[in-house]
């Protein structure tokens, strides 16, 4: 079905098609015909920072920043959903257009900027759904926010969505909220996940509810860098890490109508990139496994998964789960089952 509708779709521009998909699911779900857009992949349990997800495939952060179609969206069979980026205060994000589609390359350029209702609109439509499968929640700072007080906007958010998310995502990636991917430089990410580390205790403590918090980080970084992330992750007790977010790199697209459009870039051409870093900071974090410094760190993979095969080599570079979400929009929902079946033997 969603290939017969696609060529429709992509004759809207790709914000309104993002929007009338939302609807449509929405509207699906509603009346009670999601079984007609997609097929839910048998049952793959896997457990991952001490939960466990009834498959390894999940939706990854962005395509429903406000949490508006929960339920929508776990129809579609995945084995958890995270929405956001929440941040503390509504923002309209950077300036349109800002939605790019390379359908040569089946790749997007981004420069969202964090657009959301804020995180107590998110809050609401989470109390809202009735979805009662694993939940992910991905934070992160508002624009205006200057970087150096970033941590107050992530702890807000923290205290906010703790007792609603199944985990959290601290988003400190994204290339599109300026100043941001500083907050991955070693002392930057050191304060903050001290910050983060002890204000989940003290939710833990207070809800009697222990959540996971993983971290997302970029695909731009050079093998050294990955591996003072892996030990500052491993140092401050993280639960997970998700690779990777967007890229800067242009690489295959620069000569591609909107090829050289700001923002970051995802689909088919961040998929090598994307496992490289996954492979590389899988072998940092089993360095530091050894060396004494924690247990092992689980890796979310997510970066230009078009395929079941795309999503077996996140499995075999070093996840324990992956996420998809460019793929949808050149594929659809059946990614979800073919990315299932994939990886049900691995």
């Amino acid at each position: 079905m969603y290939l017969l509708l696609r060529p429709l779709l992509f004759r809207f521009d790709p914000e309104t098609a993002h929007r009338l998909t939302l609807g449509g699911l929405k509207a699906a779900h509603t009346l009670g015909l999601s079984s007609l857009i997609a097929k839910c992949p048998a049952n793959d349990p896997r457990t991952v920072m001490g939960l466990t997800f009834p498959n390894p495939v999940g939706l990854a952060a962005g395509l429903d920043k406000n949490g508006d179609c929960i339920d929508g969206l776990a129809a579609l069979g995945y084995g958890f959903i995270e929405i956001g980026t929440a941040t503390p205060l509504p923002q309209p994000g950077n300036p349109k257009p800002r939605l790019f589609r390379l359908p040569q390359a089946n790749a997007i350029i981004n420069r969202m900027g964090f657009n959301n209702d804020g995180v107590d609109k998110l809050v609401e439509n989470v109390q809202r759904a009735n979805f009662n499968g694993i939940l992910g929640i991905n934070i992160g700072k508002n624009a205006a926010t200057p970087i150096e007080k970033a941590a107050a906007d992530y702890l807000i958010c923290l205290r906010k969505v703790y007792v609603h998310a199944s985990y959290v995502t601290v988003n400190i990636s994204s290339p599109n909220t300026k100043n941001l991917r500083q907050l991955q430089d070693v002392d930057a990410l050191d304060n903050l996940l001290s910050q983060l580390k002890a204000e989940q205790r003290k939710l833990a403590d207070a809800h009697g509810k222990y959540v996971p918090i993983a971290v997302k980080i970029a695909p731009d970084m050079e093998s050294e860098q990955i591996a003072q992330i892996a030990r500052l992750l491993m140092q401050h007790q993280m639960d997970g890490v998700i690779a990777t977010n967007t890229t800067l790199s242009r690489g295959g697209v620069e000569n591609l109508p909107h090829g050289t459009e700001t923002g970051g870039l995802s689909g088919a051409p961040l998929r090598a990139n994307s496992t490289a870093v996954i492979r590389q900071l899988a072998t940092a974090l089993q360095t530091c496994t050894e060396q004494g410094r924690g247990s092992a760190l689980p890796i979310i993979g997510v970066g230009g998964i078009l395929s079941g095969a795309d999503a077996a080599e996140k499995i075999e570079a070093g996840a324990a789960l992956v996420q998809l979400y460019s793929g949808l929009i050149y594929r659809g929902p059946a990614l979800i089952n073919e990315t299932c079946t994939a990886l049900r033997n691995l």
